[in-house]
């Protein structure tokens, strides 16, 4: 960009620009799939223990693996959509902002 260029703003931010958001923002992401897959395994666990008789110790590790397992899939595939869409929308608050040139 030259800077004598008439008309031209000049560019307050001198960050590249970045498709990450945040390190608090992903520590918070992060941190809501974990307790969602240990949310997850204590309700498979607790539907295979209402569902089963006699020795259920296999039975009830196998829903709290797979409860585990749906519950933080599904939240992660959500926290990505929600990152994306920050960014995007950081990307619509500040248009001024190009990306740097390419060397």
């Amino acid at each position: 960009m030259v800077p004598d260029e008439p008309g031209r703003p000049e560019l307050i931010h001198e960050a590249p620009l970045s498709a990450l958001p945040s390190v608090g923002t992903r520590v918070v992401a992060f941190a809501a799939i974990m307790i969602a897959g240990v949310c997850g395994a204590m309700i498979g666990f607790s539907v295979a223990r209402l569902q089963t008789h006699g020795d259920r110790s296999v039975a009830e590790g196998i829903g709290a693996v797979v409860g585990g397992i749906v519950a933080a899939v599904g939240v992660g595939i959500i926290a990505t959509l929600v990152l994306r869409a920050m960014g995007e929308w950081r990307t619509i608050q500040e248009p001024e902002r190009e990306p740097p040139s390419r060397r």
